[in-house]
């Protein structure tokens, strides 16, 4: 399709009737997970091939499985198995439901997890290799880890339980038990070494240690070869190889889920906190060109970004896609850096001194579409790019807004002298001073919004302290929630308040105040304080110094 969209517009091009660019819109790749999209129809789909396959894989078994030759047995067993694992989806797991590319990663993952048993048990039968290295060789960490990194830890853990009774179906009927044990142990310490990764070594750890728990499982159970059936030498090679192979399998597991997260996260619309961490280099090409062009529009991201992760993990949200979005959603401001306070100077003119509030409103407003668009051109995630457009939501700009109210005013005063026609009377329409929205839809928008006001408010404070900051705080929120800016997101009460709490402590880090001396005092405090520096004597005025207080001015447009 997409070769054929440039031909098109290259013949239109030849005609003279298009530039054969083609414009950017925002819209998520066309990928698996995309191209499946929530239909009804293919929710069902999947979960009947899911049950057909599964039940194949079950009744064709092996002559030394549990239900070997028992092929009515073996049907229903598998049939009951598979349902009951689709109603635990539907009634733990409706948000994996939304996206029927996401259930078939679920299912998939299941089931390529049992088919490697199956495979394995089949393999080391066939060679007739010792009961041991058919449970060491079994990749337990597999469909757990994957599900526990790209969907969270209540998946990984369905995945840890369905793969563990799965395969009792498929081991012979005196490994039943150490089969359960062992896979159920490794499937659930791989989901809780999982569920917060921040680095690919997590993930090697994570391997490692379920190849630890399944050989001690397996030497537990008493799966192991016995001094009295062979010479000593023989016996300490096989327990060596043992020890390797344990290992091995469990490196080896990560190693390939560790190359496979990129492709999954492509193919499935998925970001991972690794990837995020990744976007977040503050050597991408936007951030050194904000850096340059935009430094007060930069530190301004920076401190958005510690509030907004600081908040996140407050509530349990994703913290590592709170500051990856904080550090881009102002980017669109590179376009006109001069129009924005923060990137002004002393003694520099303000361009909106020319403009009429109005059109500086709209200069504001721009700032969203032109991030959007930069977001684009470079390729950002959609999460991203939802978080550049939600981040203020449909909320007004009120220092213009209020500007211009205030020049009507002087319009009408000079009517009531006669000195201006009632027709001339400037029309101020309040659309014109809101961004286009949409408000923020998730835990992580709404954070950046408040975090992103209370940054920019919290420049007006003079002489800060924890009475004032805590106020701040709690005055932007309360704006926000009364203008219905957080209607939209998740974000409950009890999250706000943790919310809350975490920006007034993040905000107290920040802006500590200090205690200013004269140089003249230096020498005389070093003499008063037995040889200590001025500076620790004036952290310690600072300690006994009463907290002052002061009213916050208005936020000017940032």
């Amino acid at each position: 399709m997409g070769f054929w969209d440039a031909f098109k517009r290259w013949r239109l091009a030849q005609k003279g009737l298009s530039s054969g660019k083609k414009r950017r819109v925002y819209d998520v790749e066309e990928r698996i997970s995309s191209l499946l999209g929530n239909a009804l129809w293919i929710h069902w789909l999947l979960s009947a091939v899911f049950v057909i396959c599964f039940t194949l894989l079950v009744v064709n078994q092996e002559p030394s499985s549990t239900l070997a030759g028992q092929e009515a047995k073996s049907a229903c067993a598998s049939i009951a198995l598979s349902l009951t694992a689709l109603m635990m989806i539907r009634m733990n797991h409706r948000d994996l439901l939304r996206k029927n590319g996401v259930l078939l990663l679920l299912l998939g993952g299941v089931l390529l997890h049992v088919v490697l048993v199956r495979l394995i048990s089949y393999w080391v039968d066939l060679n007739g290799m010792q009961v041991q290295y058919k449970l060491l060789l079994i990749p337990f960490a597999l469909a757990p880890m994957v599900h526990s990194v790209l969907l969270g830890r209540r998946a990984g853990t369905f995945s840890a339980v369905f793969v563990s009774m799965a395969g009792t179906l498929l081991v012979p009927s005196d490994e039943v038990i150490v089969y359960l044990i062992t896979s159920l142990a490794c499937g659930i310490a791989v989901v809780m070494l999982t569920s917060r990764v921040r680095k690919r070594v997590q993930l090697l750890r994570a391997g490692i240690y379920a190849g630890a728990l399944a050989l001690l499982f397996t030497i537990l159970f008493g799966k192991v070869l016995h001094l009295d059936r062979m010479p000593q030498t023989t016996q300490m090679m096989s327990d060596g190889t043992m020890f390797v192979v344990a290992f091995s399998v469990g490196f080896i597991t990560a190693l390939i889920v560790s190359g496979l997260l990129p492709l999954l996260e492509g193919a499935f619309s998925l970001t991972t906190n690794i990837s995020w961490l990744e976007l977040a280099d503050l050597n991408h090409p936007l951030l050194k060109q904000m850096q340059l062009n935009a430094p007060g529009t930069f530190h301004h991201s920076l401190v958005v970004a510690s509030l907004a992760e600081s908040a996140a993990e407050a509530i349990g949200a994703n913290a590592a896609l709170c500051r990856a979005s904080a550090y881009f959603h102002d980017v669109g401001k590179l376009k006109k850096p001069e129009y924005f306070i923060e990137n002004q100077s002393e003694g520099m003119e303000n361009p909106h001194d020319l403009l009429t509030p109005t059109m500086s409103a709209l200069v504001i407003i721009a700032h969203v579409k032109d991030g959007v668009d930069m977001a684009l051109k470079h390729k950002l995630n959609h999460r991203i790019i939802d978080a550049i457009l939600e981040h203020h939501g449909d909320s007004m700009v009120f220092y213009f807004y209020r500007k211009a109210q205030e020049q009507k005013a002087l319009e009408q005063d000079k009517v009531g002298r006669g000195l201006e026609n009632v027709e001339d009377l400037p029309q101020i329409d309040d659309k014109n001073f809101r961004y286009p929205g949409p408000r923020p839809r998730s835990k992580e928008t709404g954070i950046l919004s408040l975090a992103d006001a209370i940054e920019s408010a919290s420049r007006s404070l003079k002489k800060p302290n924890p009475i004032k900051i805590r106020g701040l705080v709690d005055d932007i929120v309360k704006s926000r929630w009364i203008d219905g800016q957080l209607d939209d997101c998740t974000l409950t009460l009890r999250d706000l308040t943790r919310v809350k709490e975490s920006f007034a402590a993040t905000l107290r880090s920040m802006m500590h105040s200090r205690i200013s001396y004269n140089k003249s005092e230096e020498g005389s405090d070093r003499k008063s304080s037995g040889g200590k520096s001025a500076a620790d004597t004036a952290l310690g005025r600072q300690i006994l110094s009463p907290a002052t207080s002061a009213t916050a001015s208005d936020v000017s447009p940032s």
